[in-house]
């Protein structure tokens, strides 16, 4: 399915749609459609600030890898000898081949299919055939980009200079992570969802449960359909739910209370460069975990988690990323642009790492609720994308309970305005020379 793309669209162009966004609306159709604009986001967004890549239980030996592709670049994301995470560019130093083509796997050196350059996990280039006597290896060993883990998680970030307050971000959601041991759990599946629609498109459904109601049966027996609502946004009809969230959330206070656990919300989603939001929701029913009902889904709990009633840790992080954090397993989200109007959306289910498939939990059972949502979720964003590219579409304003999307595109509008301004200024220099040299 291909859709229509928005005329082209210069710099100047871009930055009078940043700065002429009414707030409270969602983006004119070039910001989801126009080529352009999607070049602007791998460079200003995707190529200057940390994305969510991959959890450490993907790779969890000496020589373990993952690749991961954002529009034409791949990074390797590997465990070295020596255990360190690392994240390099998948180009050979000599002639620029694609060093590893699978998804995942497990080397003892990578290398080169084409000439054989060989190097180290770690990126260090061990062996070059045919090369001069003054040819030094250690200038050619592979590229690294920054990469840094928080609670098992591994975030990159392709910038010269990473924005500074990752570490400050850490600091607020490691206390929250550490009870789920992610860096000790095992994949027990994992899905990839190509979707017909922008990135933005994909991260603006998933910060709204407004939908979830009418779009997603499966989700809705164990998960509350209030995310940032208040007592005046809930109608008659949602008020016997409601009265149970109540309940539910009384019920989850006390459990954090006697856990020694972090509850409370911390919504930082566009007031920083490394933009975050994290809080520990009830659940309905058994309120365990996305079973029918708020059952368990696996019977061994993670980590050092005591009780199945520890309801659902949600950890947002702009610009790419979510993840449900349940006493029993842990599912997380990565969304990687494909092209304007498709993008990639990986969807990781992690369990203990003792948990034994067909015994403590089924793969069926584990992911029925999610693989549901998510193929909802992409009917929705297919429908989306199809709407944004229509002659009549005008930006249109977000509910109350939409102010997660609002703060979404808030980050977004502005990290493209702070790219944008030397760019502009630089432009108005150039202009103002050519100017005077043409008087």
């Amino acid at each position: 399915m291909s859709f229509k793309t928005a005329p082209a669209a210069n710099m100047a162009e871009i930055a009078a749609m940043v700065e002429r966004r009414e707030v409270g609306y969602s983006l004119e159709s070039a910001f989801y459609a126009s080529q352009e604009v999607y070049d602007l986001d791998i460079k200003a967004i995707f190529g200057q600030h940390w994305i969510f890549v991959a959890s450490e239980a993907e790779i969890p030996e000496p020589g373990d890898f993952v690749t991961i592709e954002i529009d034409t670049q791949s990074l390797i994301i590997t465990r070295d000898d020596d255990e360190q995470i690392r994240a390099i560019r998948n180009v050979c130093r000599h002639r620029g081949s694609r060093l590893l083509e699978d998804p995942c796997g497990s080397i003892g050196n990578i290398v080169c299919p084409y000439h054989q350059w060989t190097y180290r996990a770690d990126g260090e280039l061990m062996y070059a055939e045919s090369q001069s006597p003054s040819f030094d290896k250690s200038k050619f060993n592979l590229k690294q980009v920054h990469v840094r883990t928080v609670g098992g998680l591994i975030f990159i970030c392709l910038a010269d200079e990473a924005p500074a307050d990752f570490d400050e971000v850490a600091s607020v959601i490691e206390p929250y992570l550490r009870s789920y041991r992610i860096s000790e759990a095992k994949v027990a599946h994992q899905t990839d969802l190509v979707e017909e629609g922008n990135w933005k498109l994909v991260m603006e459904n998933n910060r709204e449960c407004h939908h979830c109601d009418a779009s997603h049966p499966e989700l809705i027996t164990s998960y509350f359909p209030f995310l940032r609502y208040s007592e005046e946004d809930v109608t008659p009809r949602m008020r016997p739910t409601y009265e149970r969230y109540l309940a539910a959330t009384a019920n989850l206070d006390n459990v954090c209370s006697i856990n020694g656990v972090p509850r409370e919300l911390r919504h930082e989603l566009d007031t920083r460069p490394t933009g975050f939001m994290i809080m520990r929701l009830p659940l309905d029913g058994d309120g365990a975990s996305f079973g029918p009902d708020g059952a368990q889904v696996c019977r061994k709990l993670i980590g050092d988690v005591t009780t199945p009633q520890f309801g659902d840790l949600s950890l947002h992080m702009q610009p790419n990323s979510w993840f449900h954090f349940l006493s029993d397993h842990v599912i997380v989200f990565t969304v990687l642009p494909i092209g304007p109007d498709r993008s990639l959306v990986r969807t990781t289910w992690l369990v203990h790492p003792d948990a034994v498939e067909g015994e403590d939990y089924t793969i069926e059972g584990l992911t029925g609720v999610w693989k549901a949502t998510n193929d909802q979720d992409r009917v929705l964003v297919e429908k989306a994308q199809r709407g944004v590219t229509d002659p009549s579409y005008v930006p249109g304003p977000y509910a109350l309970v939409e102010d997660d999307v609002e703060s979404f595109i808030n980050w977004y509008v502005r990290r493209l305005h702070d790219y944008l301004e030397p760019h502009r200024e630089s432009a108005e220099r150039l202009g103002h020379l050519n100017a005077v040299a043409a008087q």
